[in-house]
């Protein structure tokens, strides 16, 4: 995998590793990480994010684990990340929990070098991890910071949060959540790509309540983070997979398109006044798919692709019997250095899930 340099010149520094095509087909590689049977990780085991660790000479997994909410596992072997190569390590560890929202810190992601697709960046001689935190009352979500000298950890929480929920009417006013990030070295910038809820009505025809995939940008040496608006909105066609709510995703450069976004939607719009259930937020199902953006600085120009990786009437038998269904949620995408690419992503009904691959089978 390398740069296109007939389509898209000087798009990367020349320390980029890889861009990705995306394959035409994926086969079901089965359970990664099941549900344990009490304790951490015995309600949802998901939402991975994967990066290399030389430390450990192989992959380090963070992961929405719940209880409490956050964990890790590795994989030693350099290129085979099937089923049963995981080691699940527990809960991630903090120096200062206390600062960490009301404790139910939530979904932590890594922050990659934006050339380097599963590649941490390293900041000042740190790495970043962003993830999801309560507070308030009535409680909403809020995206926070940690920082670590070694990907183990342990991390330690900045004091404030790093993306606060909107003002009145703003897409995110409710909740920040889902959160991802790439850094870009030349630029010393963050962009941080996250899900905004609303509390009150958006001006679409279509899921006026739906979450939407919102950008923020930030100077490292300034510490001025600045939100930009949403980049992604519920697709305002009826049936779409991504006409109801948009989850997160995952950014990483493309061949075809200068940018490639692994996100997670649903075709089923939020209705508030008509929904008590767990699951009005997000009501099912998810769904794994792209979108692409030909802009140079991915904070704009983004739009979906026309179909999901797979709808859930068409998963096959074998992968049913393996526990998926209901939802397929938020998918990650690991491009191994034998040129095979993996997506990673958790199944099953909303608050049971467990995390499951795909493998890419043609580009």
């Amino acid at each position: 995998m390398t740069p296109d340099p007939a389509r898209y010149p000087n798009q990367a520094p020349a320390h980029s590793a890889a861009v990705f095509d995306i394959p035409t087909r994926w086969e079901h590689g089965g359970l990664v990480l099941a549900r344990t049977s009490s304790g951490a990780g015995s309600r949802v085991v998901g939402d991975p994010c994967i990066v290399r660790d030389e430390r450990v000479g192989g992959w380090r997994m963070v992961l929405f684990c719940s209880p409490p909410g956050h964990a890790q596992a590795v994989c030693r072997s350099i290129s085979d990340v099937g089923p049963g190569t995981w080691e699940f390590l527990g809960p991630l560890t903090f120096t200062n929990p206390q600062d960490g929202g009301d404790g139910a810190t939530h979904k932590p992601y890594i922050v990659q070098d934006a050339w380097r697709p599963n590649h941490a960046a390293r900041i000042g001689g740190r790495y970043m991890l962003v993830s999801v935190s309560y507070t308030g009352t009535p409680r909403h979500k809020y995206v926070h910071r940690a920082w670590a000298t070694d990907l183990a950890g342990p991390w330690t929480w900045d004091a404030e949060p790093l993306i606060p929920a909107g003002g009145p009417g703003e897409f995110d006013e409710k909740h920040t959540d889902a959160v991802s990030g790439i850094y870009f070295p030349e630029k010393d910038e963050c962009v941080y790509f996250y899900m905004g809820y609303p509390r009150a009505v958006q001006t679409r025809a279509i899921s006026p309540f739906g979450s939407a995939q919102g950008v923020a940008v930030e100077r490292m040496t300034e510490r001025n983070l600045r939100k930009l608006g949403v980049i992604l909105p519920p697709q305002q066609q009826a049936g779409h997979w991504a006409s109801g709510w948009v989850g997160g995703l995952q950014v990483v450069p493309g061949k075809q398109h200068r940018w490639i976004a692994l996100a997670n939607a649903s075709p089923t719009a939020p209705v508030p006044d008509q929904d008590d259930s767990i699951s009005r937020e997000e009501p099912p199902p998810s769904l794994g798919g792209w979108a692409y953006c030909d802009e140079p600085y991915p904070v704009k120009g983004w739009r979906w692709s026309d179909r999901p990786l797979e709808w859930i009437e068409d998963l096959p038998p074998h992968a049913i019997a393996n526990g998926e269904g209901v939802n397929l949620w938020r998918h990650y995408l690991l491009m191994l250095p034998d040129g095979r690419a993996a997506v990673f992503y958790n199944s099953g009904p909303y608050g049971r899930e467990q995390l499951y691959v795909k493998w890419a089978a043609g580009v």
